[in-house]
């Protein structure tokens, strides 16, 4: 009898492996990896995001030994790198900076700046200075999404937002493509700044940046975008890929590119 009910049981769970596989996603494999998938092809820039949370005493300090140096190394032909933004988040995370740099030629010209920084004496200098000011800080290098626009130096007063997606593993293709539709129904008014998705650091990461006059304009193109026919559709298909969000407003700095 034993050995019967074993048989039946083990039926059972194969039948049930067998239907249980008619529902199973069968996954493509992909051809390429979604970095040359997403990425800009006529380009071939990286960009650094860097996020330093100063200690609240020091901010002001840290505001003007960053604008007395960086631009410094953004002016110099010999380093392969250029400031894209500088900002100090006002809503989010409190006394933080961030920085966004390109690297122009990729990886090997990033290497280049890193070995040339190793024997610059104020830039050494300057980075022990600036450790004392630091509670903790973090980067992560981004390629841009081939979709999006170039983020080109622009005149202020702006407001920036940074909009960070972290993203379920493996749908980085599907967040693209929904989004290289979609952009279109936000770019009336100039407010798409530049979108990068994460390659080293923490991986899986989008981060979109936009620019906005203040507070009430952002509000307003955000609304205008939901009037248009087609991005209801984008968030409805987007935000089950989304694991966390997080929106900061930022201050540019006054040697950031971006105003």
């Amino acid at each position: 009898g034993g050995g019967g009910g074993g048989a039946r049981a083990y039926s059972r769970d194969s039948e049930g492996s067998w239907f249980r596989s008619l529902f199973v996603h069968k996954v493509d494999p992909r051809k390429d990896a979604h970095s040359n998938l997403l990425s800009k092809k006529e380009t071939s820039n990286l960009y650094k995001i860097q996020f330093h949370n100063v200690k609240p005493e020091c901010l002001d300090a840290y505001n003007s030994l960053t604008e007395e140096v960086l631009p410094k190394l953004h002016l110099d032909a010999d380093y392969p790198c250029d400031l894209v933004g500088n900002w100090n988040t006002w809503y989010g995370e409190q006394d933080q900076a961030v920085h966004l740099w390109r690297f122009s030629g990729g990886y090997p010209a990033l290497m280049d700046c890193m070995n040339k920084l190793k024997q610059n004496k104020e830039y050494l200098d300057f980075r022990k200075e600036r450790s004392r000011m630091l509670l903790s800080r973090r980067n992560q290098l981004l390629l841009e999404f081939s979709f999006w626009n170039e983020p080109l130096p622009r005149q202020g007063p702006n407001i920036y937002e940074l909009r960070t997606y972290k993203l379920k593993p493996g749908t980085m293709i599907e967040w693209g493509n929904n989004w290289a539709r979609a952009i279109k129904y936000r770019q009336e008014n100039q407010e798409a700044v530049g979108g990068f998705f994460s390659q080293i650091g923490e991986l899986y990461v989008v981060h979109h940046l936009w620019a906005y006059k203040d507070l009430q304009s952002r509000e307003e193109t955000r609304n205008a975008a939901w009037r248009k026919r087609g991005w209801d559709e984008n968030v409805y298909y987007t935000v089950p890929l989304i694991r966390t969000m997080e929106s900061r407003i930022m201050i540019p700095l006054k040697i950031s590119p971006l105003q």
